[in-house]
This record gives structure tokens, C-alpha cells and sequence, in this order.
């Protein structure tokens, strides 16, 4: 067993993928250290991601002078992320063929004003899996109703998806059907499924965020139940995902997904997002160390990554005290927080930032390509 904690999380069966890009760590030897030393597979990318590295430093600044022709934002934003995820996909190459195409993923996110149009986020997907051209990109779908509807129609279309913003059960329950059912529509085409991958990734550490908020309220608004209440801070999350791979496992149990896996399907494995710890009152590394297990995804920010090389602590963790989760959610309800309303409100909240996100990636572009010397056009 190796002495580095990333490589004894990596060996616990779950895949350590970094949730952040920049083209200089693509090119100066940082991300094939990582991936050499901390057993990095993986690598995820949004439109915040994207604002930060472009309004740092001068690393873009060569292939913006070189770009030829009027663009418009979005698609001189299109050619500079699907440049660096192509890029990052070939230094995952030898990976995802030492894993037999398991792993070695990164990942692309269809623009958020699609998020409640099948349609446009079937047509973006599809731009940017043919854009970026490599067997080890997925796409990053939201997780709305609509986004289900696209995640279908993307799977039988041959894409790989990661499907994005999953806070509730029950939304995680209509990706995984969306999943199987493309897989489904291409078994009826005589289409081969088994080189078609999935993550669904469900966002932990922010459902506390706005639990805890909550049961702050209620403590302050009810003095007698406050210890009561306070007791239950920083538990949801964990007990929320826990309880997302408890339906994992039931998907994998199923005749359905049997009948799938004996033609080549691959598991749409759970992802967990959001892993960052926000309070600081709680371990830095929490919301790995209790979602540890087989089949599982932990993307991280460098700092998480950081902290738990350094100090994290491996086992199984992700389907154990079961039924402590139960009774921690259920606790939750009878003080008076609904989770369903929470989840509800996080998905919302996500949209609207990734939405914040990629309008102030686009106006520093903008700024950005005028220092240059260049110039966007509006629209086309």
C-alpha cells in the first residue's frame, strides 16, 4: 500500500479528479505530476473555473492575437475551453487507456442558458464533443428536467455526459433513467454501448451551507430548541449523498441495469461535487472522508487535494450508519427544514451563478481581447 493518502483513496476504489483548469499547469508539468504522484484520473472544468484562468496572467493571450476572423465571446470563449480540455484529455490519454477507458475523463460544461432547453444543450453537447474530438471528454449537462431529456437523447447519440447540479434523490433518480434509457435506444439501433461513460455529480458541501443557514434561523427564532437544532449543523449533506449511493447500488441491482451491463454498459458512477469545506468550523476534509467508496468520484479543488494528501484519513466510508443518515434527514423535516425545499432552492442558486459566472467570464474576454488589439463582434 502506498504512503500517499491520494494513492490509498485512489486504491479504495474512488477516483480523485481535480475540479479546476488553467493552460499554464497544462503545459509547465504540474498536471503530470499530479497525475504521476497523486494518482489524479481526472479533471473537471465550468464557466468559473474558465473566468479565473483567463482574467490571470497572459497564458491566453497568444491564441486569442492568432485567432482569425470576427467572433463573437461565446465562440472565441468555445475555442480557447475546448483548446485546453483537448489538451488536458491528452495528458489523461495514457490513463483512460491504462483503465481501459474507465477513467482518465475531463470534463466540458454546455453553456448555463441552456439549462431549460433540451434541445440547445443536444445541439451545444454535441458542438463540443465533435469540437474537442477525444474519447475521453464528457460533457457537462445541468441536472433539470430538461437536462434529462438532453442526457438521453446525448448517451444514444454515442457521448459521454457528466450530468452536473444534482442536489435531490429524486433528481439523481431521473438521470440514471435518462442514462439506462439511452443506453436502451442504442441496444434497439444495434449500437454498441460499451464504450460510452457517465458521472452523475451530486453537490455536497453547499447543502449544508444552506442547511445550517436555516437551522440557524429556527434557533434564533425558537431559543428552547436551540441545541437541539444546532446539533443537526453539518450533517445533511453527508446523509444526502450517503444516501444517493445507497440508490446507486439499488441501480446496480436492478434487472434493468443488469440486462444493460450483460451488453458492455458501463456504470454512470456518482460524482461528488462541491467537496470544498465551507465552514470553517468543520474538518477540512470532511466531505471526502465520509463519502469514501467503490465506484466513486471525489472532484476537488488544489486545496482539498492538498489537505488530504496531507492529513485525510482513508476507509470505507460512503455506505456506512446508513441508518443514522435516515434518521438525521428525518430530523431535519420535523424541525421544520425541508430538504426538498432546500434542494430545490440549490439548483436554482447554481444556475444563476454558473449564469453570473460565464456573463463576467465573457465581459473580461471582452476587455481582455481589446487589449490586445482585437476585436468581438456582438452576435452573429
Amino acid at each position: 500500500m502506498s504512503d500517499n493518502t491520494l494513492q490509498r483513496l485512489h486504491e479504495a476504489g474512488q477516483s480523485i479528479w481535480l475540479d479546476y483548469i488553467d493552460r499554464t499547469m497544462l503545459h509547465n508539468g504540474d498536471l503530470q505530476r499530479r497525475i504521476r504522484e497523486d494518482a489524479l484520473t481526472g479533471m473537471t472544468s465550468n464557466p468559473s473555473i474558465f473566468e479565473k484562468a483567463l482574467a490571470e496572467g497572459t497564458a491566453y493571450d497568444a491564441q486569442i492575437k492568432a485567432e482569425d476572423g470576427e467572433l463573437t465571446g461565446m465562440q472565441l470563449f468555445e475555442k480557447i475551453a475546448t483548446t485546453d480540455v483537448r489538451d488536458a484529455c491528452d495528458a489523461f490519454r495514457q490513463v483512460h487507456e491504462r483503465m481501459h477507458g474507465a477513467d482518465g475523463f475531463v470534463s466540458i460544461e454546455v453553456s448555463p442558458g441552456a439549462a431549460h432547453d433540451a434541445r440547445a444543450t443536444v445541439a451545444e453537447g454535441t458542438r463540443l464533443w465533435k469540437a474537442v474530438d477525444r474519447p475521453n471528454v464528457m460533457i457537462k449537462v445541468p441536472g433539470t428536467n430538461e437536462g434529462a431529456v438532453a442526457v438521453r437523447q446525448l448517451t444514444a447519440a454515442g457521448v459521454n455526459v457528466n450530468i452536473t447540479l444534482l442536489f435531490s434523490i429524486d433528481a439523481y433518480k431521473s438521470v440514471m433513467d435518462a442514462y439506462m434509457a439511452g443506453l436502451e435506444d442504442r441496444v434497439s439501433a444495434g449500437q454498441d454501448i460499451s464504450r460510452i461513460h457517465s458521472v452523475a455529480s451530486f453537490f455536497v458541501s453547499r447543502v449544508d451551507t444552506e442547511v445550517d443557514k436555516r437551522l440557524d434561523a429556527a434557533a434564533a427564532a425558537h431559543p428552547a430548541n436551540e441545541k437541539t437544532l444546532k446539533a443537526l449543523r453539518g450533517k445533511a449533506a453527508i446523509a444526502n449523498a450517503k444516501l444517493a449511493y445507497r440508490t446507486f447500488q439499488d441501480g446496480l441491482a436492478s434487472p434493468r441495469w443488469k440486462a444493460l451491463a450483460a451488453k458492455g454498459a458501463t456504470v454512470q458512477r456518482p460524482l461528488w461535487a462541491s467537496t470544498s469545506t465551507k465552514n470553517p468550523a468543520y474538518r477540512d476534509v470532511m466531505y471526502v472522508e465520509e463519502l469514501i467508496g467503490p465506484d466513486t468520484v471525489n472532484t476537488m479543488p488544489p486545496q482539498t487535494i492538498d489537505a488530504f494528501r496531507d492529513h485525510g484519513k482513508v476507509e470505507r466510508t460512503v455506505d456506512k450508519n446508513l441508518d443514522a443518515a435516515r434518521q438525521e434527514l428525518q430530523a431535519l423535516e420535523q424541525n421544520g427544514v425541508s430538504l426538498e425545499a432546500v434542494t430545490d432552492k440549490l439548483l436554482v442558486d447554481g444556475l444563476a451563478s454558473f449564469q453570473k459566472a460565464f456573463e463576467t467570464l465573457l465581459v473580461g474576454l471582452q476587455k481582455k481581447t481589446a487589449s490586445l488589439g482585437r476585436q468581438l463582434v456582438a452576435s452573429r
